[in-house]
């Protein structure tokens, strides 16, 4: 691997993550400002990212795998139920959470997928509980206690739906990242990705048609946001962070991709001005600990998963 490779996987990745970030804050801009609907923007979104990824694919991988998937029925039925139960679910949930609070506190219940991963594999049997775990899942927990009640038991610092549409986007990525490894196995990122994506758009466009919308009153500045995130934020990060794997190794990835949260955090307090108390950067150190402690163990079930929002090739934050 020669400097330049690495230096350009490094960047990659970098940019990567840091457009997921920063994409959930514009999304919230959107919801908040422009009164764009969480179904308008994941529909439209998915839909136009997985198309521009399948291109990509065609254009400049293995062309025969676009479509060849569908030559292969497990592959098939396998590829609908994770377009619908993984990507639309974690899409979905995910932007819901941002919609109802902000989006750094629904990137950061979204990074309580790796343990919720681990507590399930615990309790399949597949995995025995270490103190590693244990230090993980603690992590996690009392992250996520400072985070949403700011270090006072008797209320929320954060709205009740909020929390409860991103506790939700942790599940709903804990499945998509374990669901889809055989498919990993046998096609490519982008394959996988554009398709679930594709699928899980039409899917929501039977509810909420992406043409059913009033484009004549949106203004420069809400195209403009909309062409980050669905652009920016979401097919030229899956293509960056996809296109990094091939000079980094998953621990590098895994580690730089920790500045989605952070892009996440950063720019919602400081752009949007959202409050953030003392115990909310004490939850916030508490899940950047747990991300780091799984980057730094290639070991752990978590990393079998080729995710990480984040480790994770295929995180669609």
């Amino acid at each position: 691997m020669n400097g330049r490779s690495r230096s350009t996987g490094l960047l990659l990745v970098i940019f990567g993550a840091s457009f997921w970030g920063i994409g959930g804050t514009v999304a919230q801009k959107l919801f908040q400002e422009f009164g764009i609907s969480v179904d308008w923007l994941v529909t439209a979104r998915l839909l136009t990212a997985g198309i521009l990824l399948l291109a990509v694919q065609f254009l400049m991988k293995d062309r025969s795998q676009v479509f060849g998937v569908w030559k292969n029925k497990t592959a098939a039925i396998m590829l609908l139920i994770f377009g619908l139960a993984g990507m639309l679910a974690v899409q979905y949930t995910y932007m819901a959470s941002i919609h109802h609070g902000n989006a750094a506190v629904a990137t950061l219940l979204q990074y309580l997928a790796p343990a919720m991963i681990i507590i399930y594999l615990v309790l399949r049997k597949q995995s025995v509980f270490s103190r590693q775990d244990f230090v993980t899942v603690s992590l996690a927990l009392a992250g996520c206690f400072f985070l949403l009640t700011n270090g006072s038991v008797s209320q929320l610092s954060v709205p009740a739906p909020a929390v409860v549409w991103g506790v939700l986007s942790g599940v709903a990525l804990a499945f998509y990242t374990l669901y889809a490894i055989p498919l990993l196995k046998e096609y490519d990122s982008l394959v996988v990705v554009g398709w679930a994506m594709v699928i899980g758009g039409s899917a929501l466009s039977l509810i909420h048609p992406p043409w059913q919308m009033d484009f004549g009153s949106l203004t420069a500045e809400a195209g403009l946001y909309l062409f980050f995130v669905i652009i920016f934020g979401t097919m030229l990060a899956f293509w960056f962070y996809i296109e990094s794997l091939q000079t980094l190794s998953p621990t590098e990835t895994s580690l730089l991709s920790s500045l989605e949260p952070l892009a996440a955090v950063f720019t919602t307090v400081i752009w949007l001005n959202e409050p953030f108390g003392m115990f909310q950067w004490a939850g916030t150190a508490c899940i950047f600990g747990m991300i780091l402690l799984l980057a730094l163990n290639k070991q752990k079930p978590a990393k079998n998963s080729h995710c990480s929002e984040n480790e994770e090739p295929l995180r669609v934050s």
